[in-house]
């Protein structure tokens, strides 16, 4: 390991911004030392990390910036001069923690998972203490020092610098305790894994979060008195995060900076590596008389796991900071759901009925209409079972096939519920039940999604119905932030529908997604403020979808405007529930009702197993699937390891190489990214009516 030195900028706060020091690696000691200037090197460091259990992250921000995230709970937010010099420290440093990390490994035995109730009960380890043996008195956390400043009615902005020595000396205290419970034994009287110490780890780092926020925006206020006013439209965002998931965590494991020796992989995974890099990336035609009606059911109503490993939980939630960008951190594999996000986003196109009748609109306002019905009808099939569990995050190359066979006669005419046809409708049954029609008697939808981005991660996905000449385009970056007892997910990016038979083109976005209450039994709720825009026409839509209020309110519930932008007119409007009960209320006065239990759905077909490209998210995830069908989570967890390794190893050989990232059918354009053979090329778009 080559000793590495040289200078680089470093974040220091919000007032000092970045400032040139020179920076040494100690790849002997495991350490990464600091200096104001290589003159003063054989002074005392500036400052100094210790490398052995850190994460060193790439940003996203630029290609420049890098984060050093110490097991410790310090950070470096560091800037190179460029890429190849940002990839030369990155590299340097990731082999030095991996070394120093394994060799404290080597000397610490892993520690032994065990699970708590939530709720403290009379014969729990902490409850048979004797009084002087409570965590707090065990760990003796002081606050004297705190207890004996002198109390302010007024905070004045010269005194930043004394509430910044009291923050620091309550890091200090917080981070010492951290360390004591973590070096206690995995069982015991008192052990790491007690549910009351990880429930204090976690409130401890909360506080310290919250705190911190709060003296960020403190500062924020100063620097507007210095300066000025802020300027308008100016908003305070959370801080990085000051302490990293640990490094035990981020694999999947349950051990502090062990590192297990290397297995041989399971045969499709091992299988996966070795095609990888021989896999042809041209775009494959899809043969639809090999796809057969969809028989899988991964239901996912099963409390079990989440019970089970809520020691785990707390003891993630206790090394997470508010605003935290949850994109590099690999969660628990028992809260997981059986599907990778490609299918999940499949799954939100399983009423073709509604999305072939978009075209069959009689006026640009009737088909505005519609879009909107199949827009709040899709997201209650996207979800699986009552709770919430996060699909697999795609491998970058993973692709996701299937199609839907659609009777024509159970699509909807030209004549709907709309401003100009009353109706107070019920949905036909489920499809399911309906007698099988031939392949010249059903409208086909084809589907076809890519992940085509690992960092950010961002998938790609196309939808079409030929015969009826119109198409869905649409690219997704999912970027998830931890929100305390919830979780965040912004779904980045723009979907477009083409009705060619209109020449229209309709431009569409996501709303957020929330998993609450990931302590107890989760569950997912939608927020945000979406648009539909058809610039041909000049009818627009206005969708909220609304998060319930702490207090009382309703869940899951939408509303929605349709207008007319001539006129600004309203010809519609809708409220109700998106996964229960919709009201569509048109200009006339009629209204409409739709029930989503009632709404009929069509199963995809796939094409089995053997059929598929290895690179497909079923066969690609299959062992994952099969394990947490059998609660097997332990086997899910290597099988899901050994795909993620294999993509960090890929792109560490593409980025030391230098050879990009080709996609297989989607193509980017602009900010954007669009398929490679859409329909609009092939068939040309019909002169405005």
């Amino acid at each position: 390991m080559e000793s590495v030195n040289g200078y680089l900028m470093k974040y220091t706060n919000l007032v000092t911004g970045w400032q040139y020091r020179f920076f040494v690696l100690n790849n002997e000691a495991g350490l990464l030392e600091y200096f104001v200037n290589e003159q003063s090197r054989n002074q005392k460091p500036r400052g100094t990390l210790q490398l052995a259990g850190a994460v060193i992250s790439p940003s996203d921000e630029d290609s420049h910036t890098f984060t050093v995230n110490a097991a410790s709970g310090e950070q470096y937010k560091l800037r190179a001069t460029d890429a190849k010099e940002r990839q030369h420290w990155v590299s340097r440093l990731q082999i030095c923690t991996q070394h120093h990390t394994e060799a404290i490994g080597k000397n610490n035995p892993p520690l032994k998972s065990r699970s708590f109730s939530l709720a403290s009960s009379g014969n729990s380890p902490i409850s048979q203490r004797r009084p002087s043996q409570n965590a707090m008195s065990f760990f003796n956390v002081g606050h004297s020092k705190l207890q004996s400043v002198n109390k302010r009615a007024h905070l004045h902005p010269d005194h930043l610098v004394e509430v910044r020595e009291m923050m620091s000396h309550a890091e200090g205290q917080q981070r010492d305790l951290i360390r004591r419970i973590e070096c206690l034994p995995a069982s015991g009287l008192l052990s790491s894994l007690d549910q009351d110490l990880l429930m204090l780890k976690a409130t401890s780092m909360a506080t310290m979060n919250c705190l911190n926020d709060c003296f960020h925006i403190l500062q924020l206020q100063h620097a507007s008195h210095q300066k000025g006013a802020l300027p308008s439209g100016t908003t305070i965002e959370w801080l990085e995060p000051k302490i990293p998931l640990s490094n035990h965590y981020k694999n999947g494991a349950e051990q502090p900076f062990a590192t297990e020796p290397s297995k041989p992989m399971a045969a499709p995974e091992a299988q996966c590596v070795a095609e990888s890099g021989v896999l042809a990336r041209e775009p494959e035609d899809i043969n639809a008389d090999d796809e057969v009606e969809d028989t899988c059911d991964n239901k996912e109503d099963d409390l079990g796991a989440v019970e089970e490993q809520r020691s785990v939980i707390l003891h993630l939630l206790s090394q997470l900071k508010l605003g935290m960008d949850l994109t590099r951190v690999v969660l628990p594999t028992f809260i997981l759901e059986k599907r990778s996000l490609l299918e999940m986003y499949a799954d939100f196109m399983s009423h073709p009925d509604l999305f072939i009748g978009i075209t069959n609109g009689a006026t640009p306002e009737d088909r505005m209409i519609r879009f909107v019905e199949y827009y709040l009808t899709s997201f209650h099939e996207g979800r699986k079972g009552a709770i919430a569990k996060k699909p697999y995050n795609p491998i970058i190359g993973e692709t996701f096939h299937c199609s839907w066979r659609m009777p024509k006669s159970e699509v909807a005419s030209g004549v709907s519920g709309s401003s100009s046809t009353p109706a107070i409708t019920n949905h036909a049954p489920l499809l399911e039940e309906a007698p099988t029609q031939g392949v010249s008697d059903c409208y086909t939808v084809r589907f076809v999604a890519e992940q085509v981005s690992h960092h950010p991660p961002v998938s790609g996905f196309y939808a079409e119905c030929a015969e009826r000449k119109m198409c869905v385009n649409a690219h997704v970056w999912t970027k998830s932030k931890f929100l305390g007892m919830s979780i965040g997910v912004t779904m980045v990016g723009e979907g477009v529908l083409c009705l060619l038979e209109h020449g229209e083109e309709y431009t569409f976005s996501l709303p957020c997604a929330y998993a609450r209450s990931i302590l107890t039994v989760p569950w997912v709720e939608l927020g945000g403020k979406v648009s539909v825009n058809c610039a041909k026409t000049g009818y627009s839509a206005s969708i909220t979808f609304h998060t319930k209020p702490f207090y009382g309110g309703k869940l899951h519930r939408v509303t929605a405007e349709v207008k007319y932008n001539l006129t600004n007119t309203v010809v519609c409007r809708v409220q109700g529930e998106w996964n229960s009960v919709l009201e569509f209320t048109y200009s006339n006065g009629e209204t409409k009702f739709v029930d989503l239990a009632k709404l009929a759905v069509t199963k995809k077909r796939v094409r089995p197993l053997e059929k598929q490209d290895p690179f497909e998210s079923r066969r690609l995830w299959k062992n994952v699937t099969d394990s947490l069908r059998e609660s097997e989570i332990d086997k899910a967890t290597e099988h899901k390891r050994s795909l993620e390794e294999r993509q960090r190893t890929e792109e560490r050989l593409r980025t030391e190489t230098g050879t990009p990232w080709k996609t297989k059918y989607f193509i980017k354009e602009g900010d954007g990214w669009v398929y490679h053979k859409p329909l609009w090329k092939g068939i040309p778009s019909q002169p405005a009516e």
